[in-house]
């Protein structure tokens, strides 16, 4: 396929199917299920695949979400290890991440190995809150520590909460960032439980620590205004940058096949203005109703390894039954 069939004519995948079940492993922390949102750092002799899972919080029965890693050949077709520990702490009492870390991307920035992380916190009035951490790793990968017990970047005046989802790319010196915020709680009907409506955003920083915003939502809606859009990922390929993202209804996407994610798609040529366009991506659930993804497609990354492109994804049920890996055509 010519770059120029490519823009017009939109991408073309082949799945390659579950490549990590969570449950064949032992995870730690005694986490069980659960591989959310793998996010990919290529090292010289293997691909580590770092993800959220899922530990049971003895204080409560709810879940507390940690991040461990996979790693794999570099043609990512066989498991070489799996992390023995999380790689970064939970906050402690009261911070923003003490309930959980998800998702987590990390980032090379020349000799430096950067992780932008989601740290999840629980409310009272409603399930939760999040903001966006900063970590570094010091040996290669393996583990990362925080640049302080806050976030580095958090609700605002027009960003009110739930800002998290961070992906950042760097390019000509500048850290570009796209992330999501919160900009409504939808209540009604008043038998069930506040759920929260997100949009996608974009930041710059040149420090990758201190960021502009705009509080402007980047991504159209293709819904409703109650559309809700999570973990934009971002990656220049054949002369333009191509995003992933995945978007739901607000109501009814836990139980009802349909209104549950599905991936989004949008282009830009210069990283602010994006246009969507999800027919020009064939990244659809299967049509097998016993397939993995059948019912959910959810938290994509895409990524190169050796001038071939990739897409990482969860599949049915959030993630509970790990993720899985399609190929670019081209």
């Amino acid at each position: 396929m010519s770059t120029q069939d490519g823009q017009k004519n939109g991408l073309r995948w082949t799945k390659l199917g579950r490549i990590f079940d969570p449950i064949e492993h032992q995870l730690p922390n005694d986490c069980r299920e659960f591989a959310q949102s793998p996010q990919v750092l290529v090292l010289p002799d293997r691909v580590r695949i770092y993800f959220s899972t899922r530990q049971v919080d003895p204080l409560n029965g709810k879940f507390l979400s940690h991040v461990a890693y996979v790693d794999m050949d570099r043609a990512l077709s066989k498991i070489l290890t799996v992390s023995p520990k999380a790689v970064i702490p939970l906050g402690r009492l009261g911070c923003f991440d003490q309930h959980g870390i998800f998702p987590m991307h990390v980032v090379r920035d020349n000799d430096r190995i950067l992780t932008y992380t989601c740290g999840w916190s629980r409310r009272v009035s409603v399930s939760v809150e999040t903001a966006i951490g900063f970590a570094q790793s010091f040996d290669g990968g393996a583990t990362f520590i925080k640049n302080g017990a806050g976030p580095i970047m958090g609700p605002c005046a027009n960003e009110p909460f739930l800002v998290g989802d961070p992906f950042v790319n760097i390019v000509n010196g500048t850290y570009h960032m796209w992330y999501i915020f919160g900009v409504r709680w939808v209540d009604e009907p008043k038998n069930l439980p506040p759920d929260r409506v997100y949009k996608i955003a974009h930041a710059v920083s040149h420090d990758g620590l201190t960021w502009e915003r705009t509080g402007k939502t980047i991504i159209p809606d293709v819904i409703d205004e109650n559309e809700c859009q999570a973990l934009p990922t971002v990656m220049r390929w054949r002369n333009r940058y191509h995003m992933y993202f995945c978007f739901r209804n607000v109501r009814g996407f836990r139980t009802e096949k349909g209104l549950g994610y599905r991936l989004g798609y949008a282009y830009s040529d210069d990283l602010v203005t994006w246009t969507r366009d999800d027919a020009r991506s064939d990244l659809a659930l299967s049509a097998d109703p016993a397939a993995w993804d059948s019912e959910m497609m959810c938290y994509p990354h895409l990524f190169a390894v050796d001038d071939v492109a990739y897409i990482l994804y969860n599949g049915n049920r959030f993630g509970r039954n790990g993720f899985g890996l399609a190929r670019l055509l081209d």
